[in-house]
């Protein structure tokens, strides 16, 4: 097998490397979103508690309270869906880091098709952890849209 052969090998892996370093940044961002939400809405939360025990809380702000209440808590459910995400698509680039690696190691080493069948395991379960970071992606969007959706009708 040639150099040429090698690298064509090698391209699908890497490829796949590539995307899952997007679907990372992505779920990043959307981390650091997050979590900046939760922080703003705990303050919020602080203040408005402080205001309910000394008893000069409103009844809008009562109503406040128990909406950012309801949104923290749904908040921390789909930061546990990025993290989920994220786990997912490292775990696929390790799975396409070891499939490149057993293809090289087959090429070194001039094995047939063992490590060939190894590197192809390894690469659909990499694709495997890809599709679970998409799922985990898709369902935490559909949480955003609801925390919104939360937002927007809890103060009249």
């Amino acid at each position: 097998m040639d150099a040429v052969e090698i690298i064509k090998l090698m391209l699908a892996p890497g490829v796949m490397v590539n995307c899952c370093g997007l679907f990372l940044l992505g779920m990043n961002n959307k981390y650091s979103v997050v979590v900046g939400r939760i922080r703003n809405l705990d303050e919020e939360k602080r203040k408005l508690v402080h205001a309910e025990h000394s008893g000069a809380i409103t009844t809008h702000e009562a109503k406040r309270l128990a909406n950012i209440n309801l949104q923290i808590g749904k908040l921390f459910y789909r930061i546990k869906l990025v993290r989920n995400a994220v786990i997912s698509h490292t775990l696929a680039v390790a799975f396409f880091i070891l499939s490149c690696i057993t293809i090289g190691l087959n090429t070194l080493f001039k094995n047939g098709d063992p490590a060939i069948s190894i590197s192809t395991i390894l690469f659909f379960i990499g694709l495997i952890f890809v599709f679970a970071g998409v799922a985990y992606a898709t369902k935490e969007a559909i949480k955003g849209y609801e925390i919104v959706k939360i937002e927007v009708k809890g103060i009249d």
